[in-house]
């Protein structure tokens, strides 16, 4: 089990390392790699081609203009995760080109780094006992993050 963290740029780097950060804690290995679908896009197949028979789910990050994500999945058989840093610069509205995907072409889209990570670690955990495990304690503390905020809400 890997995710392939593909970043559309150096910019991106921080972004990818937060979502490898909360994939270690579900047991997934992550490999950061960088890639433009606009400026080099045979090193983009070069690194989709590198991985297509493995067990692998690529987790694309890419600001502005997102066309990282549907290339990348326009081009494997793996589970493609668009996971794109929301820009304030343009109210957010950037993560638009993530969404609107010709026929044929289908990357998920999940915002934030933990999330993505989480979407990651659901897809494995259809095959492995272990992360399902781990998924379940995540959600056990999330939820336990709730019920010691209403009580510290109830105290105030």
């Amino acid at each position: 089990m890997k995710a392939v963290i593909l970043m559309g740029s150096k910019s991106d780097l921080d972004y990818g390392k937060k979502v490898a950060e909360k994939l270690r804690f579900f047991g997934i290995d992550a490999v950061l790699r960088i890639a433009s679908a606009h400026k080099t896009p045979a090193k983009a197949l070069e690194i989709i081609d590198e991985y297509e028979n493995e067990d692998v789910v690529f987790v694309t990050i890419a600001g502005r203009s997102n066309a990282l994500s549907g290339f990348v999945d326009a081009n494997t058989t793996r589970p493609v995760i668009a996971s794109p840093p929301i820009s304030e610069k343009f109210a957010g509205m950037d993560v638009l080109s993530s969404i609107n995907m010709p026929s044929g072409v289908s990357p998920m889209l999940v915002l934030y780094a933990e999330n993505a990570a989480l979407a990651v670690a659901k897809i494995f955990a259809v095959k492995s006992e272990e992360v399902r495990k781990r998924i379940m304690e995540y959600q056990r503390a999330k939820k336990e993050e709730i019920y010691r905020a209403d009580e510290e809400a109830k105290s105030l």
